[in-house]
């Protein structure tokens, strides 16, 4: 059996990582990691809509997912902290997780005066749904491309003050709508669960949609690794990796080939790489004449790629072609983590990170000549006030500061204040590349950085670097996660 204690020592506060093969970790102890298939962690099993009873947690090794060893560590922890469980609606009582294939309906009610429709479900579940919507979602093909289960409804013809005439359920098990113009609707009884409308069943839905829950971490992490191979190879690997991805925000794949082309390899198994001003992928090497200050070999502080687009990409690849002969170790942090941290300790510098727009800018000239600007604050949130981005760079915050001249030294206090946070020696995760490595990783979570490094004339240090956006990224492991359902049903 293996154990967690096989893959992590006590070492030095910042000393750096190294990988070796052949260890993985079962699905029970990586879901400590959040690399879990099912939903987030503290949770009840949130399984994907409409999948079957899951198995029970361990019944089947993560299989391609291993872990980073660390010289000298024993798990004293593991740096992780399980987001709290989504809270339970009261309009339906059992909505999450969302339900399988076996729906049944002990009882069906239209209720004229607030215009919905209410279901009551054999395990005593209750679910309300509004006219217009179920108008406005009848799944004729008279209302719905089936092709491409697209709305061909207008807008334009719908009655959004519409009446229901008659509702039943008929023989073939489907909720039958009568219209007041005599159009029918028909509704399956597990597409109508899935969408409905109890705050646990929407919060449900959207995290499978979305996978919203983040594992946060420190420098303790265990970074998950994969092999290269068998991402490009194994559905069920390359789902894994994603689903890590997302959660951790970093996973590192070992064994491929030290030459170029393997991140175009890698973005093909998503979809497509993110073009911008530096190429498709693009070398990270010394250069004369640098027009970033990657292209050098001197020390990289903790930063996010991009700031100086208005939507910079999401994800990232590095894959180290060749290793520095002295220096050149990896850094990285969890800026998500750092951000919850400094909103606890220093409440007014999250207010200002979150709410000051910071300029930043780019140019010279690769690809093609550029010359950008953008406006981002440092920590993106959400409408719910959940950190949703970290736009941080500081070689390319610009000297032009949008600010009134009396915030400009609150400013100022409030990014020292999150940057000293990042740097805490028990918040930094180093590591060194070899050649083969690829790390993926957050490009809005994480922060990464790189210590300076001297190359000799026959081992000059070469990494190449790719990008890609999360709508890619995300869509791949919507069809993976699918596939796999779909294969573990037989």
């Amino acid at each position: 059996m293996f154990d967690v204690a096989d893959c992590l020592r006590r070492p030095q506060i910042g000393q750096p990582h190294t990988f070796e093969s052949g260890a993985t970790m079962s699905l029970s102890r990586l879901a400590r990691y959040g690399l879990s298939r099912r939903g987030p962690l503290g949770a009840p099993p949130a399984r994907p809509l409409g999948a079957p009873p899951a198995r029970p947690l361990g019944a089947r090794p993560l299989g391609s997912l291993s872990c980073r060893r660390r010289p000298g560590q024993w798990p004293a922890r593991t740096g992780l902290r399980p987001t709290a469980p989504p809270s339970r609606g009261h309009q339906t009582a059992r909505a999450a997780p969302l339900p399988g294939a076996g729906c049944q309906v002990s009882a069906l009610g239209a209720r004229d005066e607030d215009r919905l429709l209410e279901v009551v479900w054999g395990d005593g579940g209750r679910s309300l749904y509004p006219y217009t919507w179920l108008r406005d979602n009848c799944q004729c093909p008279a209302c719905t491309l089936q092709s491409a289960q697209a709305r061909s409804l207008l807008f334009s013809q719908l009655d959004v003050h519409t009446g229901l005439q008659e509702v039943q359920l008929g023989a073939d098990n489907q909720v039958s709508i009568v219209w007041p113009d005599h159009h029918v609707s028909r509704f399956e009884l597990q597409w109508l669960r899935r969408r409905c409308f109890s705050p646990a069943a929407r919060q449900a839905m959207q995290e499978e949609l979305f996978i919203n829950e983040r594992s946060h971490w420190d420098s303790e992490l265990l970074i998950p690794s994969a092999s290269f191979q068998e991402v490009l190879t194994d559905d069920k690997a390359a789902l894994d990796w994603l689903l890590a991805l997302r959660r951790v925000g970093v996973v590192y794949l070992r064994g491929a080939p030290s030459e170029r082309g393997q991140v175009a390899r890698l973005s093909e198994r998503i979809g497509f790489l993110r073009l911008t001003f530096y190429g498709p992928t693009w070398q990270v090497e010394d250069k004369a004449m640098a027009v970033n200050v990657a292209y050098t070999a001197g020390d990289l502080s903790l930063h996010t790629d991009y700031p100086a687009l208005h939507h910079p990409p999401g994800v990232q690849f590095l894959h180290c072609i060749q290793q520095a002969e002295q220096g050149g170790e990896s850094q990285v942090v969890d800026g998500f983590h750092m951000a919850e941290v400094l909103r606890r300790e220093d409440p007014q510098a999250f207010r200002t990170l979150s709410s000051f727009r910071v300029d930043f800018s780019d140019m010279g000239e690769d690809y093609c000549d550029f010359r950008v600007h953008s406006k981002n604050h440092i920590i993106d949130v959400d409408c719910e006030g959940q950190v949703s981005r970290i736009n941080y760079n500081n070689a390319t915050r610009d000297s032009v500061l949008d600010l009134p001249l009396d915030q400009v030294q609150e400013f100022y206090r409030a990014l020292k204040a999150y940057v000293d946070i990042m740097n805490r020696p028990t918040n930094v995760v180093s590591y060194r590349m070899e050649p083969g490595d690829i790390v993926t990783f957050d490009n809005w979570r994480l922060l990464h950085g790189r210590q300076s490094y001297t190359s000799s004339s026959g081992k000059r240090r070469h990494l190449e670097g790719a990008y890609l956006d999360w709508d890619e990224v995300m869509s791949r492991l919507r069809i993976l996660r699918h596939a796999v359902v779909h294969e573990d049903r037989h």
